[in-house]
């Protein structure tokens, strides 16, 4: 096996919660050495703490955002905090954090801090709305994203009340946004010696997102609102229909998706119906033609829908999470880490989706608090054990 891709690449993180723990995991399932920085005085990341599942500072929570991460311990407001982080940063590709945006120039993040360092330092900031805004100051979650940012307006049932996506996909994605940005600036450092700034927020995260929806708006004034049955905005049908005795997801993407659909639900003239013979006229009719595909669709169970549609209709069932879990392509493709913990016994979390044909690593649970600072301090700046005391008897770390 060839080694991890990312393997040689150093990140030192100063990251809590979600969103930047998000981006770093990625990063090491790949190879990549993360040492993710806690405050000792505040019990490490809020992470830790997240009910349910919880045991002495960890849970199964944190688990799920940390594997493959060393923990050191380093209080970055204390006065001797600069003998610790800078030499850390020296050794370092890229020094990371998803704090406030106001946080990193005053605790001496970015790049003009630290470029004196070592001119090829990355510095990413992941923040709610960056680090040169009006709103540079103010905290923010996922929640309040997709508030913001418009999604929550058409999510959810027309006339009911905005809905919140399902999982925190501004979080999880603006992770991602920042690992891609981290990389990409930490592979132009190595070839050109030169580092920078690299900065996500989530509130751009989101914006962004907004795809081709928001280009609809800019360009034409097109104004979204929520549509019934998780229907898509103009391909009709694309949506969920009622079973006999669940639910059913069907994707008519293509025109040749809807005729097939309706010859197999037993009405194949809707397919020359004039009201229904094309997407235009499908959503001008689309209360009439959905509540035709309702009656037919309700005579079965979902399991015999997707047994007929399959090959023919881009189809899904709308499963619970456990019946995610139990899809044979979960096996198939070794989506479950089983990784041996001292108070859990096994940590399940799910694996990361990248593949690579000819590497992999060796799966971690996620660490203990300051599990790795001695051996960090001792490995990576020749601190003795005497200094480390003293400098944890100090209340640095």
């Amino acid at each position: 096996m060839a080694r991890p891709l990312l393997e040689g690449i150093r990140i030192l993180a100063i990251e809590q919660f979600g969103a930047g723990p998000w981006a770093t995991m990625a990063l090491a399932d790949l190879g990549a050495e993360i040492i993710k920085v806690e405050n000792p005085l505040t019990g490490g990341d809020v992470a830790r703490y997240v009910s349910p599942y919880t045991v002495d500072q960890d849970s199964v929570y944190f688990q799920s955002f940390n594997r493959n991460k060393k923990s050191i311990t380093l209080n970055l407001q204390h006065p001797r905090a600069a003998e610790i982080l800078h030499p850390l940063a020296a050794a370092s590709d890229a020094v990371f954090n998803n704090l406030r945006g106001d946080l990193p120039q005053k605790l001496g993040l970015d790049y003009a801090a630290l470029k004196h360092l070592k001119k090829a330092l990355v510095c990413c900031s992941l923040s709610a709305f960056g680090r040169h805004t009006e709103r540079a100051a103010e905290p923010g979650y996922d929640y309040l994203m997709q508030g913001y940012a418009g999604w929550m307006s058409i999510t959810g049932e027309p006339g009911g009340s905005p809905q919140k996506s399902g999982l925190s996909l501004v979080d999880l994605n603006g992770g991602i946004c920042a690992a891609l940005g981290m990389v990409s600036a930490i592979l132009r450092a190595r070839e050109i010696g030169i580092g920078c700034d690299v900065d996500i927020n989530l509130f751009d995260t989101a914006l962004a997102q907004l795809g081709y929806v928001g280009a609809w708006h800019l360009t034409k004034g097109y104004q979204p609102t929520r549509t019934p049955d998780s229907s898509h905005p103009s391909q009709i049908p694309s949506q969920v229909l009622p079973t006999q005795d669940g639910w059913l997801v069907v994707m008519c993407a293509k025109e040749k998706f809807y005729r097939n659909l309706v010859r197999i639900i037993g009405a194949p003239e809707l397919a020359i119906d004039p009201r229904f013979d094309s997407f235009e006229n499908r959503l001008i009719h689309r209360d009439e033609l959905v509540l035709k595909l309702k009656t037919r669709t309700q005579q079965k169970p979902t399991s015999q829908w997707l047994q007929l549609l399959k090959g023919e209709v881009p189809c899904a069932p709308v499963n619970s999470v456990e019946e995610a879990f139990a899809d044979p392509q979960v096996s198939e493709d070794q989506m479950i880490l089983d990784l041996p913990h001292p108070e859990f016994g096994t940590v399940r979390t799910v694996a990361g989706p990248i593949k690579i044909s000819d590497s992999g690593i060796e799966h971690r649970r996620g660490p203990k608090l300051g599990e790795h600072t001695n051996e960090v301090l001792q490995t990576l700046l020749r601190l003795t054990p005497e200094t480390i005391a003293d400098l944890r008897q100090d209340g640095a770390l």
